[in-house]
């Protein structure tokens, strides 16, 4: 059945814009309310007495759980319901529950407040993809979903150098405070101003403009258990039964493995290895990492999408390459010995790691029927934020804590290679005595010179040696994108 061409866009492109910009702050928003644990992580754990093992947990499985968990059903409802009310409620419940994690007392209570946080934001991007999708056209999704992209290194930015401030002004409690109560003010704006699409209407827009003829949108079928179970392994077998996107979802997992473990404990490599105040670290972490990392994004999508113009492949080369050279520069910027070389350093690798972003959500978005693209998302996240999430910032933790254990029984070992490969090649790992000789990472009040000195070079060379073993995965992200290459125009010419 075909309907009558529209006479003029629903949208202008100044709406549009509007739109885009609003997914976008919600998505900073997001990322400040998901990442500022960080750059908060050294404060709260010499105030809690955490390891961090448990630090990673509250940055990572803690929030992963119900995040993941969540996100299809969310996904789901949004493929019949306004996606604006479920971002709005969304946008509500995160930002409430990063303002609770401020009254934190324990390990537990923070650790439920993550929960709840996790609760809110598996509202955010499966609904926010699906209706970019409803104002952009196939051929401008990438850009179009690389400036939504922006919110994570701009979140990270935003939240690293707000939060880094915030917590030397007025603790890290009111840091919490500070930045989750604004998300409520945004989520009123966003109901006020962002009108529902029509489903697909991008695509029919693009159909009339070729004078092709235009399918009318089809309602949803009636809900069933039956139906729901169908759609998603219908979206399963889309993601993770076609070549080319099942090693761009592969690729992005092992990014975001990479990206959220050393993200959580790159201001503690700076406290510790340089005696950085919060401030300083949040500055070097949020503005200058930010910068190299949010010309990345945009620069990913859009040249992407131009490049595809000749060949599709070059959706999955274009982070295949910026994956490849980003390794080496981040290893290379933490194994400085003087802090001020390594920030400069920052505002490079960035430049190359997030040209992934923008490719893949487009990729992902134009392989799914109109009323999947939320369920696409949800999915892509479920199996994404599981491993990488979940599991990025434990992993990472959990090697920092064993190589300061080896640092600290073997203080023969040489620099950090050396450290690794004593760990690799067997030597015992006394993480535990690490833990109760120095609680937080540090040497109890009082202590020694010795042991000042001991728990400061176990926890500046554990911390070092877990980044470096965890930049590894941006490496092997980058073969998955590689192969992704292949076949990769076929497939995209088939879903046209």
């Amino acid at each position: 059945m075909t309907q009558p061409p529209l006479a003029r866009p629903l949208h202008s492109s100044q709406y549009r814009a509007l739109v885009l910009g609003l997914l976008l702050l919600a998505y900073i928003f997001n990322f400040i309310d998901r990442t500022i644990l960080s750059i908060l992580g050294p404060a709260i754990r010499v105030e809690l007495g955490l390891t961090s093992t448990q630090i990673g947990m509250l940055g990572g499985l803690y929030f992963a759980l119900l995040y993941t968990l969540l996100g299809i059903p969310i996904a789901r409802l949004a493929e019949r319901h306004s996606r604006v009310n479920i971002l709005t409620v969304s946008l509500v419940v995160w930002s409430a529950f990063t303002a609770l994690c401020g009254m934190a007392g324990s390990f537990l209570t923070l650790a439920l407040c993550r929960f709840g946080v996790g609760v809110g934001e598996a509202g955010c991007s499966p609904p926010a993809h699906s209706l970019i999708s409803d104002y952009f056209p196939p051929h401008r999704r990438a850009s179009a979903l690389a400036i939504y992209g922006l919110g994570v290194p701009l979140g990270m930015m935003f939240g690293a150098a707000a939060g880094g401030w915030l917590a030397q002004t007025l603790g890290w409690r009111w840091a919490f405070v500070v930045v989750g109560l604004p998300g409520i003010l945004l989520a009123v704006a966003f109901k006020l101003l962002v009108r529902e699409p029509p489903r697909g209407h991008a695509d029919q827009e693009m159909a009339l403009a070729a004078g092709l003829p235009v399918e009318a949108p089809v309602p949803p079928a009636p809900w069933s258990i039956g139906h729901e179970a169908r759609e998603i392994g219908s979206v399963v077998r889309a993601l993770f039964g076609k070549w080319p996107v099942l090693h761009m979802a592969l690729g992005i997992t092992l990014v975001s493995f990479g990206l959220y473990g050393s993200g959580q404990f790159a201001p503690q490599y700076f406290v510790a290895a340089f005696g950085l105040d919060l401030t300083t670290v949040g500055l070097i972490i949020g503005l200058i990492g930010g910068v190299g990392a949010s010309i990345g994004t945009l620069a990913g999508g859009f040249l992407a999408d131009r490049l595809a113009r000749r060949n599709a492949a070059w959706y999955a080369l274009t982070p295949a390459i910026g994956l490849a050279l980003c390794t080496p520069l981040y290893i290379l910027a933490y194994t400085q010995a003087n802090w001020q070389v390594a920030a400069a350093l920052l505002l490079l690798p960035g430049l190359f790691q997030y040209t992934y972003l923008g490719p893949t959500f487009g990729v992902v978005q134009n392989s799914v029927d109109v009323r999947r693209r939320a369920t696409a998302t949800a999915v892509l996240f479920l199996f994404l934020n599981l491993i990488a999430l979940g599991g990025g910032p434990p992993f990472t933790g959990w090697v920092i804590d064993q190589l300061a254990g080896v640092r600290f029984s073997h203080a023969d070992l040489g620099g950090v290679w050396s450290l690794i490969g004593g760990w690799l090649g067997g030597r015992v790992s006394d993480a535990a005595g690490f833990a109760t000789a120095c609680p937080g990472g540090v040497a109890p009040e009082g202590s020694d010179v010795g042991l000042v000195t001991a728990c400061r070079t176990a926890l500046t060379d554990g911390t070092r040696g877990g980044l470096i073993v965890t930049f590894l995965f941006y490496a092997w992200a980058s073969v998955h994108y590689f192969l992704a290459a292949i076949g990769m125009a076929r497939h995209l010419a088939s879903r046209t």
